[in-house]
């Protein structure tokens, strides 16, 4: 009876060390908390606010004031337009640089890499307000309001598009050109058959990190152009603070979100796998 008694004990100590057992999935459950507090939750709101309206009721009214208001389309196609104008400009400055960077020793391309990371260290208000006032030295500043805000979008942005291109370029099989060179191709012909196909993934990066946020990014297209051009972004931030209707405000995000996720999906379909494949066959 005794050791019966005792081999009590140390069983249900076990199975107390047993129902306390760690595992990696539990690693989980403050991300998913962050997530549906500060992911999912807002997402809904704003999807309740874009459907609803002042009183509650469900209704498209929001939808239909969007697209049938002139000013709203106007500056949604300016917003598209400095973003597709923005990407297109950081491209063909941003790929030579990395290209070339990708082509230095070791040694020194890592010196020469930190002097394109550096500015990004520095303030995002600062920098552009540096700028603005190159720019008021050269007396373009309140003439040409597009331009500037170009420039400005172009001079924050272009890292994020070096980076993936520089990341990409650098992993790329070098002995694949080199094989293209000993079959008798030239170097044009190396660059756009074997080089550039390889590359397309870091560019799908590089245009997603550039075209999304400088879609949005009213503090660069404020402060260059003297708040003369307006785009989507600073919309949103009217509605939802001076303008205080939320489901004006929840619109415009909700078509961002929409363009944003169809340019997602567009990108989508270049995936890595398929676009390595398709550089290999070449």
């Amino acid at each position: 009876m005794k050791k019966e008694k005792s081999a009590d004990p140390s069983g249900s100590a076990k199975q107390k060390k047993s129902a306390f057992r760690f595992n990696r999935g539990q690693l989980c459950i403050p991300y998913g908390l962050f997530l549906a507090l500060f992911v999912i939750f807002p997402l809904l709101l704003i999807i309740y606010y874009a459907f609803t309206a002042k009183d509650g009721s469900f209704t498209f009214g929001n939808f239909i004031w969007f697209f049938s208001s002139p000013s709203m389309l106007y500056n949604l196609g300016i917003s598209i337009l400095i973003g597709l104008t923005t990407t297109v400009i950081c491209l063909l400055l941003g790929y030579p640089v990395a290209y070339i960077l990708s082509r230095f020793p070791e040694r020194r391309r890592g010196i020469l890499l930190l002097l394109f990371i550096m500015p990004m260290w520095i303030n995002f208000v600062l920098r552009a307000l540096a700028m603005r006032e190159i720019l008021d030295l050269f007396g373009m500043l309140g003439k040409y309001n597009f331009l500037n805000t170009i420039i400005g979008m172009v001079y924050d942005y272009l890292p994020f598009m070096i980076l993936p291109l520089y990341t990409t370029l650098i992993k790329m099989d070098k002995s694949l050109e080199e094989a293209a060179l000993d079959l008798g191709a030239g170097k044009a012909k190396v660059f756009t058959s074997v080089t550039l196909p390889l590359s397309l993934p870091g560019i799908i990066s590089g245009i997603t990190m550039v075209f999304m946020p400088t879609m949005t990014c009213y503090v660069i297209s404020g402060t260059f152009s003297n708040n003369k051009v307006t785009i989507i972004g600073k919309l949103i931030e009217t509605w939802f603070g001076t303008g205080d209707n939320w489901h004006y405000g929840s619109v415009i995000a909700l078509v961002l979100l929409i363009i944003m996720f169809l340019s997602t999906l567009i990108e989508g379909k270049f995936s890595d796998d398929k676009l390595a494949t398709r550089g290999t066959n070449l």
